[in-house]
């Protein structure tokens, strides 16, 4: 039964022990899907269990793919390399890279397929990914600009060029990436303008490409020339999730401790690891922290900020408005819940208003985590030096981080819940 909501008791020594995470979300859920385009199996080790990932999986089966689980960390995926039109419309829940992804890839399939998501991700944009598809010539229409997508495809593009606003999320251009080596001819993308959201997701997904097969080159900083390979099947290994490790990171440095992730700093590819430089400066954090390019890291920062010895403005968080929740209203609504006046939101801008005498207050606040994984996670820091902090909703964190609340436990951290 789902628990309602739980309220951190603050350890009163520092957190010690070891604390491994999951696989990388962002990697599974791309290598998942190179694997369905892929001819013959491929075996995913290292791979995350979680939400996110069973709805890329499911959808998978549900067009023909063969998706064996024979143990907690791993993905056995067979396919013909074609992706059959389901009998229903896939429903992935509130996973992004798995909506914009198989998006992507089905317009290259041969029928209707329908993607839709729940309540959340209904409120996700995803036009300009169907704006770049329609300029392809593919029969694609998303109404409201947010799912339910509805693809009449016919196995190809009219063109072997697109134009792409990444400004919202680089997921778009990767979705684009991952499909466009499976059609007929050399394919480029240009970026619409220099912004992107997270470049480094880009790297993560050229590379996956890569070792399924593909071959890429980048003509200029802001095009991407992808030759049409396919996929061939292969043994993949993922890597931990680096977003994940954030929460580790921050704990330790809030309670003095040691948390052995069992990887070391420098094995991450992943952009979320450039947080592990900023979180190792607490309590002396930059008084400007440019989040553009470590989006997800941003909530953990945030709440760490909170405790920090001078104010802390985050910049370049714009697109954190669109994730799984308006990330930016959630922090400082959760941070102003703990104390007023702690967050301001100025434009897209969050300027935390650090005070390290909140460690070893009571104030009780409940955390409304709008169904959001990282801000249910985030704001557990918080209870780490507050007593009172209730998270609303704590098993929202099941979409990337299934054993969060053990792993804490494991460390020293007590709870009370209520179901």
């Amino acid at each position: 039964m789902p628990r309602e909501r739980l309220t951190i008791l603050p350890p009163q020594k520092p957190l010690v022990g070891h604390a491994a995470p999951p696989g990388s979300k962002s990697i599974t859920n791309r290598a998942l899907l190179l694997a369905g385009l892929a001819r013959g199996t491929s075996r995913l080790t290292g791979a995350l269990k979680s939400d996110d990932t069973r709805y890329m999986a499911e959808a998978l089966r549900a067009m023909g793919v063969t998706v064996e689980e024979p143990d907690a960390t791993t993905f056995v995926v067979t396919s013909s390399g074609e992706l059959t039109p389901p009998a229903e419309a896939l429903f992935l829940g509130n996973a992004g890279t798995a909506t914009r992804f198989l998006t992507a890839a089905l317009a290259l399939g041969n029928g209707r397929y329908v993607v839709d998501g729940d309540e959340h991700m209904r409120k996700r944009p995803i036009k300009p990914l169907v704006d770049a598809l329609q300029s392809l010539g593919v029969t694609i229409e998303a109404p409201t600009g947010c799912p339910p997508v509805t693809i009449d495809a016919n196995g190809r593009f009219s063109k072997n060029k697109v134009v792409i606003d990444a400004g919202l999320s680089s997921q778009y251009v990767s979705a684009l990436q991952m499909a466009a080596a499976c059609g007929s001819q050399p394919f480029e993308i240009e970026l619409a303008g220099a912004d992107i959201g997270a470049r480094g997701y880009i790297d993560l997904t050229l590379a996956a490409m890569r070792a399924f097969g593909a071959s890429v080159s980048q003509p200029t900083p802001s095009s991407w020339l992808i030759e049409p390979t396919g996929y061939t099947a292969t043994d993949f290994v993922i890597e931990p999730d680096a977003s994940a490790a954030t929460y580790f990171w921050a704990a330790e440095v809030l309670t003095g401790g040691g948390i052995d992730l069992g990887v070391a700093n420098d094995a991450f590819t992943q952009p979320d690891a450039k947080a592990r430089d900023v979180i190792a400066s607490f309590p002396h954090l930059p008084a400007v922290i440019d989040g553009s390019q470590m989006q997800d890291a941003v909530p953990t920062l945030a709440v760490l900020a909170a405790f920090n010895e001078t104010p802390v403005r985050f910049v370049g968080i714009a697109n954190l408005r669109v994730k799984e929740c308006d990330r930016i209203r959630a922090l400082s609504t959760g941070l102003n819940n703990i104390r007023q006046g702690l967050a301001t939101e100025e434009g897209d801008d969050l300027l935390v208003a650090a005070d390290p005498a909140l460690a070893g207050e009571v104030l009780p606040a409940e955390i409304d985590t709008f169904a959001d994984h990282r801000i249910a996670m985030s704001f557990a820091l918080a209870g780490l030096k507050i007593t009172g902090i209730t998270i609303l909703d704590p098993d929202c964190v099941a979409k990337t981080v299934p054993q969060y609340w053990d792993m804490l436990v494991a460390l020293g951290v007590s709870y009370t819940d209520v179901k």
